[in-house]
C-alpha cells in the first residue's frame, strides 16, 4: 500500500494510521520499556546533588515531560530538524558519570549550564556528521561505551547496598531487596515471553517494590505533598556556566551523537530494511541536540534515544508514526503530573540498584559488541585496552593528578568516559590500520630475517 493513501492503516508503514484499538497498546509497549530508563537518572542525579523531596519531584517530572516533546520532534522534522524516523527519545544513562561529577563540584545549576553548551555541540555535529563519521568507527565508539559501563557499576552496587550516605547503606536487608529484583529481571529476560520480557526491567522493580512496602522501606511523604497537575518551570534550577563543565559535556554530547547513529541506523534496518539516509541522521542529530538545548532551559537531563525500543521495532517491523505518537502523548501527560513524578521517588534505591546493575551490563555488553565487530588485531587491541586503562585507571585514583591544576582534574579527572574518548580517537588516528593477516605477515618476515 502507498504512502498517504487514502485509508492506509498498516501498522508497518510510517504514515499508516492503524485504528486506535490497535495502536494504544503497542505505543503503551514502548512506554513501558522506557519509563524506568527514563526516571532512574534524575533520580541519581537528584540524590548526587542534595536536592529536597519536591525538586526530586519536579527533575523527574520535566525529565518525563521532555522525553515526550523530544520524541515528537523526531516524529515530525520540521526544516530539516528531527529524523522522521520511528524512534523514542528520553534521559540517558550514558551521561550519568559526567552529571554526577559536575554536579557533585559545581551543583545542578553547573549541569544545565554545560548541558545547553553541549547540546549546541550536538547541533552542530548534525550539520557535519557525514565527514566526521569515519573519526568514530566501532573500535572507538565501542570503546566508549564500553567505558560508560563500566563507569556506571560503582553507582548500582551503592544502589544495591541502600545508597551512599543513608542510615540503613550496607545492609543485609537492602541487599535482599536487591537481589529479589536482580533475579526477577533475569528470569524475566530469560524465561519471560510478551509483556514480561518486554518490560522485565518495569516488572523487577514492581516485584521490589511490593517486598519493600511490609518491610518499611517505602516512603510515601513526596507523594502526599506532591499535587496533582503542574507546567515544569523554566530556569528554577538555574544555568551557570563553568568551562571545565561545558568541555566535559561537549564531549559527552560528540560521543552520544554517534551512539545515535547506531540507533538511526538500527531503526532503518530493523524497521524498513535498508540504510539510515544522510539526512535523517543530520536531521535526528540536530533534533537531539535541540530538544537538549529545551530541556537545559526547562530543568531536565540530557535526552538521547533509546536503544530497548529500538530492539522493539526490529522485532515487531511496527513502524506506523500513529503509535510512537500515542507513546510520546502519554509521556508528556505523566510529565504534567507531579503524583506520578512524587511515586517515581519512593521507589527505595535498593529496588533501583537490583533493575539497574542489569541495564548498566548490558551497556557495557553493548560495547564489547561494537568492538568485536572489528578485527581485535594487536592495533585495535592497544586502542581498547589503553584507552579504558586510562579512562579507568585515573578516575579510580584521582591523588594521581594531585599536582596539575584544578581545570584539569574537572575535566580528566572524574569520569573515565571523557578520558577513554579522547584517547581512543587519537589513538585511531595515530596508529597505522592493520589487519591480522598483515600483523601475521610481519611476522614471518621476521622470522625469515633471523634465518
Amino acid at each position: 500500500m502507498k504512502k498517504n493513501e487514502a485509508g492506509n492503516t498498516s501498522l508497518f508503514d510510517y504514515e499508516g494510521k492503524p485504528s486506535w484499538a490497535k495502536s494504544i497498546p503497542l505505543g503503551i509497549q514502548h512506554v513501558l520499556a522506557m519509563i524506568v530508563g527514563n526516571v532512574t537518572p534524575s533520580i541519581m542525579v537528584a540524590a548526587a546533588t542534595g536536592m529536597t523531596m519536591d525538586e526530586r519531584t519536579l527533575l523527574v517530572q520535566t525529565g518525563m515531560f521532555i522525553a515526550g516533546i523530544a520524541t515528537f520532534m523526531q516524529l515530525f522534522a520540521i526544516k530539516q530538524i528531527g529524523a522522521k524516523l520511528p524512534v523514542i527519545m528520553g534521559i540517558s544513562f550514558s551521561y550519568i558519570p559526567v552529571l554526577l561529577a559536575i554536579g557533585s563540584e559545581f551543583g545542578i545549576s553547573a549541569i544545565f549550564g554545560a548541558q545547553l553548551i553541549g547540546s549546541l555541540a550536538a547541533i552542530l555535529m548534525g550539520f557535519f556528521i557525514k565527514p566526521i563519521r569515519k573519526y568514530f568507527p566501532p573500535i572507538v565508539a565501542g570503546t566508549v561505551v564500553l567505558t560508560i559501563g563500566l563507569s556506571l557499576y560503582p553507582i548500582g552496587v551503592n544502589y544495591m547496598a541502600g545508597g551512599l550516605g543513608t542510615p540503613t547503606y550496607g545492609s543485609l536487608l537492602n541487599w535482599g531487596v536487591a537481589f529479589v529484583v536482580m533475579a526477577t529481571v533475569l528470569v524475566c529476560n530469560n524465561y519471560g515471553k510478551g509483556f514480561f520480557k518486554l518490560a522485565s526491567i518495569l516488572v523487577g522493580i514492581l516485584v521490589g517494590y511490593l517486598v519493600a512496602l511490609p518491610l518499611g522501606m517505602v516512603n510515601f511523604a513526596p507523594l502526599a505533598s506532591a499535587s496533582w497537575v503542574a507546567m515544569p518551570k523554566p530556569l528554577y534550577f538555574g544555568i551557570e556556566f563553568y568551562p571545565t563543565a561545558a568541555i566535559s559535556m561537549v564531549v559527552m554530547y560528540v560521543v552520544n551523537s554517534i551512539q545515535a547513529v547506531g540507533d538511526f541506523s538500527s531503526t532503518t534496518v530493523g524497521g524498513f530494511n535498508r540504510e539510515v539516509t544522510d539526512d535523517e541522521l543530520s536531521g535526528g542529530i540536530k533534533s537531539y541536540g535541540l530538544s537538549s538545548v529545551l530541556a537545559s532551559i526547562l530543568g531536565a537531563l540530557p535526552t538521547a534515544t533509546y536503544s530497548q525500543n529500538v530492539g522493539i521495532v526490529a522485532s515487531t517491523k511496527v513502524v506506523a508514526r500513529r503509535v510512537f505518537a500515542i507513546a510520546a502523548s502519554i509521556v508528556i501527560v505523566a510529565g504534567l503530573i507531579p503524583k506520578f513524578g512524587a511515586f517515581m521517588t519512593t521507589i527505595p534505591y535498593a529496588v533501583l540498584g537490583g533493575a539497574t546493575i542489569s541495564v548498566f551490563g548490558m551497556i557495557t555488553m553493548t560495547g564489547i559488541k561494537l568492538i568485536t565487530q572489528e578485527e581485535l588485531s594487536n592495533r585495535n587491541m592497544s586502542i581498547v585496552g589503553l584507552s579504558i586503562a586510562l579512562g579507568m585507571g585515573i578516575t579510580q585514583v584521582p591523588a594521581a593528578l594531585i599536582n596539575f591544576p584544578d581545570w584539569f582534574m574537572m575535566v580528566f579527572g572524574r569520569s573515565p568516559v571523557v578520558i577513554a574518548t579522547l584517547m581512543a580517537l587519537f589513538l585511531n588516528v595515530v596508529i597505522p590500520k592493520k589487519s591480522l593477516a598483515e600483523e601475521q605477515k610481519e611476522r614471518e618476515n621476521l622470522d625469515k630475517e633471523d634465518v
